[in-house]
């Protein structure tokens, strides 16, 4: 017979408890007595119970079952979604029937009859499980709002650069394999993350995305692994983190650079087990998630500074995908201008505005450090000041930058010239080694030989 939950019995009748887990623990998972209702706290904080059977008395002499209601109030405080069945004699009824108005779900009568405690109990777990299930909703619609709340685009392009990352989200976007996706800001990583969630097989469930880079050392375990009422000063009730929201689904971690070592290992801890621990708890919580992160940064390098796990990224990149910036998207960069172009007039009331064929060439030949954000942000500009009916370059007030090298009139020597071309390619890459040494055609190590050489900071 398939076993039905987690069962917690207080009783001060040290007989009555022997007898109940005698009877109860081939029908339940776990079956766990207890004579002193002081230990009820400590008792859930380390085991995750489904129901409470609680005695209404404790005290010699004492009748009237004001501990028990006590002690259930307590337990719902703790945990407002257990289910809490008292254990009351046969003159306590009324009381017991008064105390479901406080929050008991049932009552059992001494001397009880097996058959009916235990469809009592087994009805307890399913209620509780019922509970656990609409506040978990409860905790997805919030997160889920503030998600509705913010637009998203999806994956526009079709140049030869994009060709691999297309491809990589096909293959690997129905497996529940982890993924780190590389690129510089503002490159897509975000819509990268959703069209792996929207391909997979998990795509009915969440898809939960937090900015790591935006959360402090403080608030970190509270935020991914939630926290426990009491569990600091704050903290005034229970609250789920987002690893626990996110299970069923997809989570994405986006800037896990920017985490310090002592939050890597909290991380790698949790993605080792797949439990969580809430702040301020003994209990874990499984999760089951797709684990998706992201970063603008070159983890390789960060490894060899000693800023970056190795064993943490042996566990986020069983797939790497590596987001090519705008500037290296060819016609791409057409292609996305005219969709927020059209968002744009759309949105400010204006009749449809055409790119100019120099319009379009200004836009080609320029570098795009912020790269689609910072596209996305210059249309918008464009199309708010625009009132001519078509964009021409003057409309594009974009950053004046060194596409080239500046080497001046005066001679200079071959090391100059090389320094010259290293300093112009790490600006142009914003500080990417691993690109600038693509771009130069020359291994990483030579190249930071170089930049010893020449003293580039």
């Amino acid at each position: 017979m398939k076993k039905a939950g987690n069962v917690l019995i207080v009783d001060d009748n040290k007989s009555v408890l022997e007898s109940l887990q005698l009877f109860l623990k081939r029908k339940f998972d776990e079956v766990i007595i207890c004579s002193n209702p002081n230990r009820i706290p400590n008792l859930l904080s380390c085991h995750k119970f489904d129901v409470v059977l609680l005695d209404m008395n404790f005290s010699t002499g004492i009748n009237n079952g004001n501990e028990g209601l006590f002690w259930m109030k307590e337990i719902l405080k703790i945990d407002s979604t257990l289910v809490v069945i008292l254990f009351t004699a046969y003159a306590e009824v009324n009381l017991a029937v008064n105390a479901m108005k406080d929050g008991a779900a049932d009552f059992i009568l001494k001397p009880w009859d097996n058959k009916k405690l235990f469809a009592t109990l087994k009805s307890g777990v399913e209620l509780h499980k019922t509970r656990q299930k609409v506040e978990s909703l409860e905790n997805q619609k919030q997160f889920l709002e503030q998600d509705l709340n913010q637009s998203f685009e999806k994956i526009i392009g079709d140049s030869e650069a994009m060709k691999p990352v297309f491809e990589t989200i096909r293959k690997v976007a129905n497996t529940d394999a982890n993924v780190l996706i590389l690129g510089e800001n503002g490159t897509g990583k975000e819509l990268v993350a959703r069209e792996l969630h929207l391909m997979s097989a998990r795509r009915n469930e969440i898809f939960m995305g937090v900015d790591l880079g935006s959360l402090s050392e403080s608030i970190f375990e509270s935020e991914l692994f939630g926290h426990v009422k009491g569990a600091f000063t704050d903290a005034k009730e229970d609250r789920k983190g987002r690893f626990q929201s996110a299970s069923g689904g997809s989570l994405f971690l986006d800037e896990i650079g920017n985490l310090s070592l002592a939050m890597q290992a909290k991380l790698l801890a949790v993605l080792q087990n797949r439990k969580v621990t809430p702040l301020g708890s003994n209990r874990e919580d499984h999760v089951d998630i797709r684990l998706i992160c992201a970063t603008n940064q070159n983890v390789q390098e960060m490894i060899i500074a000693g800023n970056f796990r190795e064993d943490l990224l042996y566990r986020i990149n069983t797939i790497q995908i590596e987001l090519p910036p705008l500037r290296n998207r060819g016609n791409d960069i057409i292609t996305i201008a005219e969709h927020f172009l059209k968002r744009y007039t759309d949105k400010y009331g204006k009749s449809e505005l055409k790119l100019r064929p120099e319009t379009k060439e200004k836009l080609l030949n320029y570098l795009w450090p912020g790269n689609i954000r910072e596209l996305r942000h210059c249309m918008e500009r464009a199309v708010i000041l625009n009132d001519k009916g078509e964009l021409s370059p003057e409309d594009f007030l974009l950053e004046k930058q060194n596409s080239g090298i500046e080497l001046g009139d005066s001679p200079i020597s071959l090391d100059e010239a090389e320094r010259l071309i290293i300093v112009n390619s790490i600006k142009r890459n914003r500080g990417n080694i691993s690109s600038v040494a693509k771009e130069l055609n020359i291994g990483r190590q030579t190249l930071y030989r170089k930049i010893e050489k020449y003293n580039i900071s």
